[in-house]
């Protein structure tokens, strides 16, 4: 994976890659098989890579875009992370997801026209732009790219299906655990160790998105400790029995058996 960027004290970018690495192509990118080149040719690939205007760096708390823009462009998350979230008619934030590298930012933009919530950086970032007109031309040339996009659509509308059963009848045991089988998975998938998770976020944050208090979730976390499912220090989180964490984010087993 490449390092995130890094800024120094006064806010000033600190280049950390060449130029030669801003430059990277699509068929050079480690993040292809989770985004959207998959299974093209190499020309078809050069079109694409036409179709990426720039890569643009987003600083930590700084916003990619704001509820309500226009929509123009995709965007791929190639370094970092990022939560989105809606902002209330009284101003309250409700979390809707967490992104990481491979993932698309933008995808239920496409409807309506208009971004239906903010992007905002976790962490020193880096995304690629994509011109989503551009990008519309080329599933006519390239099937195999409509193909890949729709199956994004559809794990974007399977993140959307979980997060409603979070939020539904789940215990707030299962809630946790199914949140942390899912960042387990999503980072295997990236090349990252399964039990050895670095949280982007914070408890606060994890709280607003599983529609519990940071209180419940300082307790979930001494909870899952004593019984010997995980063990946290900070940010870093190291699940100690998947199986049984697994048993319980599924239903099939409940915290206490």
């Amino acid at each position: 994976m490449e390092e995130p960027i890094t800024f120094s004290e006064d806010g000033a970018h600190k280049p950390v890659f060449s130029l030669d690495e801003l430059r990277t192509r699509c068929a050079n990118c480690n993040l292809r098989e989770l985004c959207l080149p998959v299974g093209l040719s190499g020309e078809d690939m050069d079109r694409l890579d036409r179709v990426i205007r720039k890569r643009q760096r987003v600083a930590k708390g700084e916003l990619l875009y704001r509820q309500d823009d226009p929509f123009l462009r995709l965007f791929a998350v190639r370094v970092g992370h990022f939560k989105t979230y809606q902002v209330t008619h009284d101003g309250e934030q409700q979390i809707t997801g967490f992104q990481m590298p491979g993932e698309i930012l933008g995808l239920d933009a496409i409807s309506s026209g208009k971004h239906q919530c903010d992007a905002k950086a976790l962490e020193d970032s880096e995304v690629c732009e994509i011109q989503y007109s551009e990008l519309e031309a080329l599933f006519v040339q390239i099937p195999a790219l409509l193909r890949q996009f729709h199956r994004l659509m559809s794990q974007e509308i399977t993140r959307d299906q979980s997060v409603m059963l979070l939020l539904g009848n789940m215990a707030s045991e299962q809630r946790f655990s199914a949140f942390l089988v899912n960042l387990s998975s999503r980072y295997a998938a990236r090349g990252y160790a399964s039990t050895s998770l670095q949280l982007r976020m914070g408890r606060e944050e994890i709280g607003n998105y599983l529609g519990l208090t940071i209180e419940s979730i300082s307790r979930l976390i001494a909870k899952f400790k004593k019984a010997g499912l995980l063990e946290v220090s900070n940010r870093e989180v190291r699940i100690l029995d998947m199986p049984r964490l697994r048993e319980i984010a599924s239903g099939s087993r409940s915290f206490d058996k």
